[in-house]
Parts: C-alpha cells; structure tokens; sequence
C-alpha cells in the first residue's frame, strides 16, 4: 500500500476517533499520519514516502517563493519609467527525460511571471524558454537557476535517486 493511501487512511481515522471532520482536523490527523508514518515506515512497507512527502514539499514552497519573488521584479520592469528589459531566448539541456518530468517542467516555468517554455526539441535534449529579463545575468546563468531550481526538484520528486 503506498503511503500516500497509508497517511489519508490514518487522519481519516484520526478524525473518526475524535468525531471532528472538519479540514482543521483532518490536516492535523495527515500531520500525525505522518509523523507515524516516519517513525514506522520500515514495518509498514513505506520507506521513501517521508522523503517524498518532504520533496513535494520543497517543490511546492520553493514555486511559491519563485511566484512571488518573479512577480515582484517583473511588476518592478513594468513600472520604470525607462524600461531596462532585456529579454532572450535560452535552450536549456534537460535532464527531465519522460513526458510528465518535462510537462511539470515546461508548466512551472510558464506559470512563474517573467518566463515562458517554448519548445522541446523532439529528441526532448532541449527545452527553449523565453526570458523577460536577463539585465545582471548570462544564459548560462539563467539556465543554472532554471536547472537547479524547478528541475532538480522535480526530478527528486519523480524519481528515487537523487539527481545531480
């Protein structure tokens, strides 16, 4: 049985020992499913599901951040009065290899303000992503961050190992 089914069995039975069924509880019986779901996991069958359940976590509060740091730099070249924008276009090497790795991918990036996907080449080696503004910054820089930071998470995420 998969964790994930484990820790919403476990707050649903949180919830029915306490008789509370509102969201508050159940969120608090998936906290202590989880917090039993670590200390047990080699008994239960479950051993990479805290981990996992940490990297989706990672990956959601590092889209929030990227959300709003990019939101605030592209609202900050919209309102200068002399635009200072120096948009490119980058392709970057993907080490994402199957459909969802690079559809998660090519949606983050779209979703962050100030970049676009474009394409994916069709042996899937590239993707190409518009940039607002690289002003401070070379393309391979830009493609680090990129790499390092939606990428390499979401690959943690899909995959066991751990990419480098």
């Amino acid at each position: 049985m998969s964790g994930l089914l484990w820790n919403i069995l476990l707050a649903g039975a949180w919830a029915a020992f306490t008789g509370d069924i509102s969201p508050l509880n159940l969120a608090l019986g998936g906290v202590l499913g989880a917090v039993i779901l670590a200390a047990s996991r080699e008994a239960i069958g479950v051993p990479h599901y805290p981990t996992k359940l940490r990297q989706v976590l990672s990956l959601a509060v590092f889209f929030v951040w990227e959300l709003l740091v990019s939101n605030v730099r592209v609202a900050r070249d919209v309102i200068r009065p002399r635009t200072r924008i120096h948009p490119a276009v980058i392709a970057m090497p993907l080490r994402a290899k199957t459909e969802a790795e690079i559809t998660l991918l090519a949606s983050f990036i779209t979703l962050t303000p100030g970049s676009t996907s474009i394409d994916v080449t069709p042996d899937r080696r590239f993707m190409y992503v518009h940039v607002m503004n690289t002003e401070g910054s070379s393309p391979a820089e830009e493609r680090a961050q990129l790499s390092d930071g939606f990428e390499r998470r979401i690959l943690e995420v899909t995959r066991f190992e751990v990419p480098r």
